[in-house]
This record gives structure tokens, C-alpha cells and sequence, in this order.
């Protein structure tokens, strides 16, 4: 077991506290297959990014805000199969609110449908790509995140399961945790993860001092 010490975590949603996986594919398979693209290749492109990036990469020349309204609305329509990972409800529940946020790559809209179809908490601090100019793997979500919570990124640790969201969190200045559930090892690695663990089950938290305390286990590295 390893010990951590911060002030605040940073939590990705999809991927890390939200299994939304089959959804998140089969809205993306579809809009693929609609517009001509390989939906394996969109689908592993899409995962862990602003929506609206992955447009913009493949309809360069059509409405973007309107496309992306398209595939918000069906995501927020598809919840079939949306549940908790194992070990978020229990790791939040162990945190003060104050001390954690949730940065997500989702509209606010969508972030907030998936949580509630989960009953999952919402942070009143939630930072959605509605709330910034650049997304993963750009570090302005996790900078924004770390700011409203009063701390600095170098205070925080951040939990992530997609290599751009590791890429934001290290590039912030954040320590970084990168969960196994989406992507493999050597991927979470090679973008800067400091630990790689199964899942949120796997740390668990206790405040002394206004202070986090974090346990790790098991790790690999």
C-alpha cells in the first residue's frame, strides 16, 4: 500500500466514477457509421475529449455547435447501462464537500443526466467543457477545477482513465492516478500517470487537518 497526501481530488466522470462505455460507443458508432467514418476509430478518438474536438477533426467544413447539439441529445437520451464503478459512491461519500470536484469532457447538461441516472452526488464546483475554452488534454479544466476549490493543481490529485485526461491533469501539475478501466496500462503510463489502480475501489480517503490522506492498492508502479 502506498500513502498520498493532498488537499483536494480532481475526479474525471465517465471512465472513473461513471461506467457510461456501451452508451458513449453506441451513440459514436452510429454518428460514424451516419457520416461515413470508421466507428472504431471514432469511438477510441472520442473517449476522454470535449465532443465538439472530435467533430471539428472530422466535419471541419459543417456546423459544429449544431452537430454537437445532435450527439449531446442522444447522449443524454441513451442512459441504458449508465452505472457507478466500483468504489465512487464510497470514495465520495468519504470526502468533504469542498475538498473534491468533478472535471469531465461532457456538456454540463449531459455530465448531470449521467449522474443523477446514477445516483451519483453533484458537485456545486463541477467543471464541464461548457465551463472552458480548452479541453483535455489541455490543463485549463483541471487548473479551473483546482482554482474554484481555493487550491492549487500541485495540491490536487487527480483520478483519470484516458490518456488526454492524465495528459491534462500532469500538465496542470497535478499528481495523477490513472484507472484501468478504459484504457491499458502502457497508454495511462506513457501519458505521465504517477500510480496506475483497477478502479475508485482501490484508494480509499480519510481528512485529518484539513488535509487528505489517501491509501493506494494495489499498485503498479
Amino acid at each position: 500500500m502506498t500513502r498520498v497526501e493532498c488537499c483536494a481530488l480532481l475526479f474525471d466522470m465517465d471512465g472513473v466514477l461513471i461506467d457510461s462505455t456501451p452508451a458513449v460507443a453506441r451513440v459514436w458508432h452510429q454518428w460514424a457509421r451516419q457520416r461515413g467514418f470508421d466507428p472504431a476509430e471514432v469511438v477510441k478518438r472520442a473517449h476522454g475529449r470535449p465532443s465538439l474536438t472530435t467533430v471539428r477533426e472530422y466535419l471541419p467544413n459543417v456546423d459544429h455547435q449544431l452537430e454537437n447539439r445532435e450527439i449531446e441529445r442522444r447522449e443524454i437520451e441513451d442512459l441504458e447501462g449508465v452505472v457507478p464503478l466500483p468504489g465512487s459512491l464510497e470514495l465520495l461519500s468519504s470526502i468533504p464537500p469542498g475538498h473534491w470536484t468533478i472535471v469531465t469532457s461532457s456538456t454540463r447538461p449531459l455530465a448531470e443526466a449521467r449522474l443523477r441516472a446514477t445516483a451519483l452526488p453533484i458537485p456545486v464546483r463541477i467543471i464541464t467543457s461548457s465551463d472552458v475554452n480548452n479541453g483535455k488534454p489541455h490543463p485549463e479544466p483541471f487548473l479551473k477545477a483546482a482554482g474554484v476549490l481555493g487550491f492549487r493543481a500541485e495540491e490536487c490529485l487527480v483520478l483519470e482513465d484516458a490518456p488526454a485526461g492524465v495528459e491534462a491533469g500532469k500538465a496542470a501539475g497535478a499528481r495523477v492516478i490513472g484507472l484501468r478501466t478504459t484504457a491499458a496500462d502502457n497508454d495511462l503510463l506513457r501519458a505521465g500517470a504517477d500510480w496506475v489502480l483497477d478502479n475508485c475501489s482501490a484508494v480509499s480517503a480519510e481528512l485529518k487537518e484539513a488535509k487528505i490522506f489517501l491509501t493506494l492498492h494495489p499498485i503498479t508502479t
